[in-house]
């Protein structure tokens, strides 16, 4: 209790000192040695023992994490650390590296202002390395690189120095090129490029707890060819004490990652929605403490005694126990009960925390990811939603043993829910059927299925199910939908949406919604990429990557009615006339209504069902055929199987997009579809004697070919209970 008082008081007192708070995030690819660093920078702080880095693992708090030995939810770590005679605070958050539990690196980017991105020298960059990399650049997240696994590379690879060197600097190259290529061009991110002879980058080995870099050897005196000596002999111990790894990597994250201070300038007009000109917004950009409060919930966990708990990045303002707090998407008042700082599991009591620092929170609500919390008297614009960059491909449906255990397994899906959004739950009133949508079988099996055993709950698990979507190969003529009392009449056509169009919102820069006060920038985008003006001033709604554009002029009552309008646009867009799949990548256009003047006979029960009529017969009539989600993926295989492995691709309707041989090993880039690929990994061990795996680079969304397009529909609609006759077009 004494250690846990002395802790807390001392991360208090460095929480008002924001210049010396460092907000950073450690991501990279799956086994790449993250957690192993985190133990480091612990120990070194006093918080667990030198001798168990690697073994401890401070950050794994689920069982499932040292069975599976691989980081599932990522853990906050607050800690003191002395450098040069200061004192800093770090707020260390340690990221998932599988690309199915992708979705905490994407939360935890909004937390943190700087990343510490680690690198195997042995592996060199993997696809998830520059996923990751890709979500702290988009969120103004600035990056070092701390490249690990050295002394395999010395020992295993057994490198001459001249080759390590080498195979050190192409990886540093190629971190660049990336930084490169998806950095503002012209805005704060240009230069974040990281160099050798800065500091920005470092070498070593998490395991072993030694590192170097530049700077470290031009203070100390020790030379890379030392380093690679010791290591060689094996003498790891004395090589820590030469080069200790958190001295190292603290001196790269202090003096190359920003303060709260300085990156909340050029973060906040990026991830906040309100006007950075305002009174408010400049307060914010300063990271005032003593303005109104401005936070984002980045992290739900469930905690059996707690409740939920929260971890939020206080923007501005402060956060104390027993103050009310506005949330200002779910529109309501919750108390905090208590604020916290974190030794990953554990929660450490403060009485107050300022803007700067991530904070854990106690008694808000039901929260969500990505919630925006002020002060009750001071409503303020949201913050940006959290969006990570893949979206759900594999569902599978779950059903209690016991009927009685409904209501609780409802609830406790809810609950994972809230935990991490990119789970879609999906629950049929009709039926009783529970779909439940995950990045892949791994993210449903460790994040739902197991959570709800653990709860006591049986369950039936079916197979895994691919989601298609529903999309329009041409455009279709003008067809006319009338309400059920004949009074009202929509004249609406349908058409697929441009490649460019569709792509621009998958990547996030055109997002979901109604366009209402967002209009200008929206119309200037699509202007851009080549849409007509009018109809792009015309755009009423974007759903499910689908435009809603009402082409009309002063048609009498329709403004009154258009929400309804919207609503059937919707529910034909979430369940299309094909298989009641979800829709996309479509343009629907109003041209011309009638409307009765009488508002009772043009109520819900009136426009709706005209509307959907007259969208789902003007897809049918265009041409409704499936997309369905392809993988890209980086398999490793030695040279001799890769002839078993062209064969298992070619099998499961896939293609080769390229191969890349070196030495005795080669790198392919394949594509294949979802529903093909369920027991691929199996099949890839076996196909290559144990030696091969598989990486995702990419999901997209694909054609089906038209030969297979009735065969799927028939399988979708005879699962979902419904005929198998395929609908045709009535007009």
């Amino acid at each position: 209790m004494a250690a846990k008082e002395e802790h807390s008081a001392q991360v208090e007192a460095l929480m008002s000192n924001p210049k010396n708070i460092r907000n950073i995030g450690i991501i990279s690819h799956i086994h790449h040695g993250k957690t192993c660093l985190t133990d480091n920078l612990a120990a070194a702080a006093g918080m667990m023992s030198g001798q168990l880095i690697g073994e401890r693992m401070l950050t794994w708090i689920d069982p499932q994490e040292r069975e599976r030995l691989m980081t599932i939810y990522g853990a906050t770590v607050t800690m003191a650390h002395k450098y040069e005679d200061d004192k800093y605070l770090i707020n260390l958050l340690d990221t998932p590296g599988h690309v199915d539990f992708g979705a905490d690196v994407t939360q935890a980017m909004r937390a943190v202002d700087g990343g510490v991105v680690v690198v195997c020298a042995v592996e060199g960059i993997m696809p998830q390395t520059e996923t990751v990399l890709k979500q702290a650049i988009n969120e103004r997240v600035k990056p070092v690189l701390f490249i690990n696994k050295v002394d395999r590379a010395i020992k295993e690879l057994k490198l001459t120095p001249q080759q390590l060197q080498e195979r050190l600097t192409k990886i540093v190259i190629n971190v660049n090129k990336f930084i490169q290529r998806h950095t503002e061009k012209g805005g704060v991110s240009e230069d974040w490029t990281v160099r050798v002879e800065d500091g920005s980058v470092a070498f070593g080995s998490a395991l072993r707890a030694w590192a170097i870099s530049v700077p470290y050897m031009q203070s100390s005196g020790v030379t890379f060819n030392e380093i690679i000596e010791l290591c060689s002999q094996d003498k790891d111990e004395e090589l820590a004490k030469k080069a200790p790894m958190n001295t190292v990597v603290l001196d790269m994250v202090i003096k190359h990652l920003p303060n709260p201070l300085d990156s909340q300038k050029y973060r906040v007009g990026r991830l906040w929605k309100g006007d950075i000109e305002s009174e408010f917004g400049k307060k914010l950009l300063e990271g005032n403490p003593n303005a109104p409060l401005a936070a984002v919930v980045t992290k739900v966990v469930y905690d059996p005694q707690a409740g939920m708990i929260s971890t939020a990045r206080i923007f501005s303002g402060k956060m104390k126990r027993g103050q009310d707090v506005y949330m200002v998407g779910e529109e309501r008042t919750s108390k905090i009960q208590q604020v916290t700082t974190f030794i990953a599991d554990k929660r450490i009591p403060v009485s107050e925390v300022p803007a700067g620092n991530v904070v854990g929170i106690v008694g808000l609500t039901n929260p969500v990811v990505g919630e925006t919390l002020c002060d009750p008297d001071n409503i303020i614009e949201e913050f940006e939603a959290i969006k990570h960059v893949f979206e759900p491909v594999v569902t599978k449906s779950i059903e209690p043993k016991n009927p009685q255990d409904l209501p609780k397994l409802i609830e406790t899906l809810k609950t994972l829910n809230r935990e991490d959004p990119t789970l879609k739950i999906q629950i049929n009133p009709e039926t009783g059927e529970t779909l439940v949508s995950g990045l892949g079988e791994l993210h449903l099996d460790a994040k739902v299925e197991r959570k709800i055993k653990s709860k006591g709950i049986e369950i039936n698990v079916s197979p895994p199910i691919v989601v298609y979507r529903e999309t329009v190969m041409g455009e279709g003529p003008q067809v006319e939908g009338k309400s059920p009392n004949k009074h009202n009449k929509f004249y609406m056509t349908v058409e697929p949406m441009p490649e460019n169009i569709y792509k621009a919102m998958s990547e996030g820069e055109i997002k979901d919604g109604d366009i209402k006060g967002k209009g200008a920038d929206i119309v200037a985008k699509l202007d851009e990429l080549g849409m007509d003006r009018v109809e792009a001033k015309s755009l009423v709604t974007i759903h499910n990557h689908c435009m809603l554009i009402d082409m009309t002029k002063g048609i009498q009552y329709l403004n009154e009615a258009m929400e309804l309008v919207k609503q059937g646009f919707k529910n034909v867009i979430d369940e299309g006339p094909l298989a009641k799949e979800p829709c996309s990548s479509v343009i629907v256009k109003l041209h011309d209504a009638e409307l009765h003047e009488d508002a009772v006979h043009r109520g819900p029960a009136q426009i709706v069902p005209a509307v959907r009529y007259a969208i789902n017969q003007g897809m049918l009539k265009a041409g409704v055929i499936f997309l369905e989600p392809r993988q890209i993926l980086r398999v490793d295989t030695p040279q001799d199987h890769m002839g078993n492995v062209t064969a298992e691709v070619n099998n499961r309707r896939g293609e080769i997009i390229d191969v890349d041989q070196e030495e005795y090993s080669a790198v392919m880039t394949v594509k294949l579809p979802v529903s093909e690929m369920f027991g691929f990994e199996g099949m890839l061990k076996s196909a290559t004697a144990g030696k091969g795996f598989q990486s995702l680079v990419d999901v997209v969304f694909e054609k089906v070919p038209r030969d297979l397009r009735d065969k799927i529909a028939k399988q979708v609609r005879q699962r979902k209970g419904m005929s198998e006759d395929i609908p045709q077009s009535e007009v």
